[in-house]
């Protein structure tokens, strides 16, 4: 049996980083007397911008293998190099994760898995920070070349160029899915931290993985969250852990007569993801038309334009045919849109006016 299907969740729990020596064995020391399968910390973080906290890196490596003596718990790290690798090993580290910023690179996770050669130890591959299914396959299939055995995928969102709704990542359920009907042997955990970016949302999006069967959960823990040395947001205390885990429904593994309500849970999420989509382009749209509003006021235009109307008309009805939709549907969701966008320009020009009033 694969390493990380022998629980039901596999959990995976411990601070985002590894900040000190007792912060460290404080946290080892509260999953250990709980249902946790893997303790994890960040050794080296490699952050958006320099200046940030970026680890203790092998320092801290010390802390965890004491931490896996004194209360007998499995340890994981990130690695994102060779010599990472080779640090980890050395200093008894019982699983590694690659994290999202390197499974994007093709080149660096096969560097990584050239490292892992020859060597026994189970691997777990994040998504890429990017919505690509192939990548993060790709990703998973280099190291099982390599001859890593025990292999497991964690779903961590994906980044957009606006934050989602609610989200820190857009979970974009429809991708773990997929990856998970390719490879149906393949262990697929969920790390709602990183997802929701928010700890009051932590236990949905746990049960949300539940139900959509994920083997595991990995879920960032801290004694005291607030204090946290990074994304201290999205950390919950051992306590609140316990009562998440606590809550959990676990469903029954799906049976050939549930197919189909998978095949429909499969496309409400795809519908999901793609209502995401269209909200955030609106948000997008209607930020250019507040900047054409700005243009119309220094040109002293009006905010309707009925020739610049009679053209969104005719051009989105006629591709709107050439995609099998009806024209008349579109014109009336336009003529929302437009209408919006109309009451957006015009407050920009009445405020204006108000200005030279004063």
């Amino acid at each position: 049996m694969s390493f990380f299907k022998t629980a039901r969740p596999f959990v995976i729990a411990g601070p985002c980083s590894a900040e000190t020596r007792e912060q460290v064995m404080e946290t080892a020391a509260a999953l250990s007397v709980m249902n946790v399968q893997l303790f994890r910390a960040g050794v080296w973080k490699p952050r958006t911008k320099p200046g940030s906290f970026e680890g203790n890196g092998a320092e801290a490596l010390k802390w965890l293998q004491e931490a896996k003596q004194t209360y007998n718990v499995p340890v994981a790290v990130e690695v994102a190099e060779p010599a990472h690798i080779e640090l980890a090993l050395k200093h008894d580290i019982d699983v590694l994760w690659v994290g999202a910023r390197t499974t994007v690179n093709p080149f660096q996770v096969q560097h990584l898995a050239d490292a892992l050669r020859g060597i026994d130890i189970p691997v777990m591959v994040k998504n890429p920070v990017n919505a690509d299914v192939d990548l993060w396959e790709g990703a998973i299939e280099r190291f099982a070349k390599a001859g890593v055995k025990n292999l497991a995928a964690i779903h961590r969102g994906f980044s957009g160029y606006t934050p989602a709704t609610g989200y820190r990542n857009q979970p974009n359920w429809p991708i773990p899915i997929e990856l998970k009907r390719r490879k149906p042997e393949l262990a697929i955990i969920c790390d709602p931290s990183h997802i929701t970016g928010n700890r009051s949302r932590i236990a949905e999006v746990a049960q949300k993985a539940m139900d959509m069967h994920f083997d595991g959960l990995m879920i960032e823990t801290h004694p005291r969250p607030d204090e946290a040395w990074s994304d201290a947001a999205q950390q919950i205390t051992p306590v609140q852990l316990k009562e998440i885990l606590a809550g959990l429904i676990v469903r029954e593994e799906y049976t050939q007569d549930m197919s189909g309500l998978m095949q429909l849970e499969y496309l409400r999420q795809l519908m999901d993801s793609l209502d995401a989509e269209i909200i955030d382009l609106l948000a997008r749209r209607m930020e250019l038309s507040e900047q054409m509003g700005l243009v119309k006021k220094d040109c002293n235009l009006t905010a309707y334009q009925p020739a610049r109307w009679r053209d969104i008309v005719e051009t989105r009805g006629e591709r709107a045919q050439a995609h099998m939709l009806s024209k008349e549907f579109i014109v009336k969701l336009y003529e929302q849109i437009h209408h919006e966008s109309i009451r957006r320009q015009l407050a920009i020009l009445e405020s204006t006016e108000k200005e030279i009033k004063k």
